[in-house]
């Protein structure tokens, strides 16, 4: 995922900053020249990585960092506290409200996913309960109006352009009016954009604003867009009031540091992050939360979020129940799997806990893995009831049982034998979690009352628990849990800065 990498170079900076003996001012300045070294390499504007320097230094002393402080942690706060500085302009973004129409133009570049991230938007607030609506004045892209329609229809979200219009002030006008009738709440226009700046894109935008009135102006950034992010997002807040940012391409490899660039160009907030294609990869965006994610410090809150989320509210209970009898079926693995690919990209999953960074997911092993669940819950649709609801792992020791699914699932024997040992490793893991209870949403505390540290470290993979600092770093990570001030053991992450 974009940003990763700069995530994992600023933790190795703190890393070997927690390492040194003797904290001087040497060794702070060598720690932050890294974290400079980091943010360049990422994209991040040179002006911007100098101010967050010269910031750093003013709000660390190396006295703080004498023997007997925790010297990480410190240095930590410090760009934890400007990291969210570059990103938060001290300002919120005007919110659309129910009921109240308003009216919301999106602005950009050519190719940085704007009439794509129109329908997500339009998508996320009709799952709100608003009745929004499309408007595509893009004329000068071939295909813009074909491809808004596709989205639109998709979505079910109602959308109005013209083939034989070439005014896009006036396809704005005659768009923004009819859905006002209609009793539209949010009418979202999409602009043209051009592959690069120009003045005609410029005086475009004015007039379509002049004539629409939006309540809202956004700047859709692509998150590869590199160095001259800052300069591109300065020259459309010159142009027009931008009020927000979305941050597209955020699951590409891109250095994505342009994209913090932006946001400090634009003196704007960032609202949202487009994660991928799929008009439900589309994230609301925190700036605390993300930045400790960055850090590697996670957002538990996040997670468990997610988890609520994607395991419907019905099947809670029986799944807590099975969970603490131990008791694990082909069918509990089926719907788990579901879950999971539910929960969006692993290496985002990764990041929201505390410890760990997205970079735990080797590089090409995303893709990899996901394929596998499904090849896995492919074979699973070819068994009966009585196979999925046995907990019986010896029913498989029949070679008809596993040639007859093989067949119903085009797969290979051996597939379906890979398959039933994951279900047996995963049944040994499941059997060490008797008593443990998921606690209920927000609620961290219960989570360490319910979990006792000798079942976690049964449970986790040795990879995670090394990086955890063993049984006994799990432990303190436990405690925080359970404590009032968590937000606090992380840096501020949950609380106030």
């Amino acid at each position: 995922m974009v940003l990763t990498e700069l995530g994992g170079q600023i933790s190795s900076a703190l890393q070997k900053m927690s390492n040194v003996t003797v904290i001087d001012q040497k060794a702070l300045q060598e720690c932050i020249n890294e974290i400079n070294r980091a943010l360049l390499q990422a994209d991040v504007s040179f002006k911007l990585v100098q101010t967050l320097a010269t910031n750093i230094k003013k709000t660390v002393n190396p006295d703080d960092l004498a023997a007997g402080h925790n010297k990480r942690k410190i240095m930590q706060q410090a760009v934890f506290n400007e990291l969210c500085g570059l990103l938060d302009p001290g300002k919120p973004s005007y919110t659309p409200k129910k009921g109240k129409q308003c009216v919301v133009m999106f602005v950009g570049l050519q190719g940085s996913g704007k009439t794509t991230t129109c329908t997500k938007y339009a998508q996320y607030y009709r799952k709100k309960g608003f009745k929004p609506s499309l408007v595509c004045a893009d004329t000068f892209r071939a295909g813009a109006f074909d491809q808004l329609k596709q989205n639109a229809t998709k979505a079910n979200i109602p959308f109005f352009g013209s083939y034989t219009e070439t005014d896009p002030v006036a396809i704005a006008q005659t768009g923004v009016e009819n859905f006002k009738k209609e009793n539209s709440d949010l009418i979202i226009v999409d602009t043209s954009g051009r592959h690069k700046q120009e003045a005609s894109l410029f005086e475009e935008m004015r007039q379509v604003s002049e004539v629409t009135k939006p309540d809202l102006i956004i700047f859709v950034m692509d998150s590869s867009i590199g160095q001259a992010a800052f300069d591109q997002a300065q020259a459309f807040k010159q142009s027009v009031p931008v009020g927000a940012v979305i941050i597209t391409k955020m699951d590409g490899h891109a250095k994505g540091g342009g994209a913090l660039s932006a946001v400090a160009a634009t003196k704007s907030p960032v609202i949202f992050l487009g994660t991928g294609e799929h008009m439900d990869e589309f994230e609301l965006f925190d700036v605390k939360p993300f930045v400790s994610r960055l850090l590697g410090m996670g957002d538990w809150s996040g997670f468990m979020d997610k988890i609520h989320d994607v395991v419907p509210s019905d099947q809670q209970p029986e799944l807590l129940q099975k969970l603490s009898e131990g008791s694990f079926t082909l069918r509990i693995m089926y719907e788990q799997f579901h879950n999971i690919l539910k929960l969006g990209p692993l290496n985002q999953v990764f990041s929201m806990i505390p410890g760990f960074s997205a970079e735990l997911m080797p590089k090409g092993r995303e893709k990899e893995s996901q394929t596998k669940l499904k090849k896995f819950m492919t074979m699973m649709d070819s068994m009966t009831n009585e196979e999925l609801d046995s907990t019986n792992p010896k029913l498989f020791s029949e070679a008809s049982r596993i040639n007859r699914v093989a067949r119903g699932s085009g797969r290979s024997v051996q597939e379906v034998h890979e398959m039933i040992e994951e279900y047996k490793r995963l049944a040994k893991v499941w059997s060490k979690m008797k008593g443990l209870k998921i606690p209920k949403k927000g609620d961290m505390s219960a989570l360490s009352r319910n979990m006792n540290v000798q079942q976690m470290t049964k449970v986790l993979p040795p990879q995670m628990l090394k990086q955890l600092g063993g049984a006994g770093g799990l432990q303190s990570l436990m405690k925080q849990m359970g404590s009032k001030d968590f937000g606090k053991e992380f840096g501020g992450a949950f609380g106030d800065k």
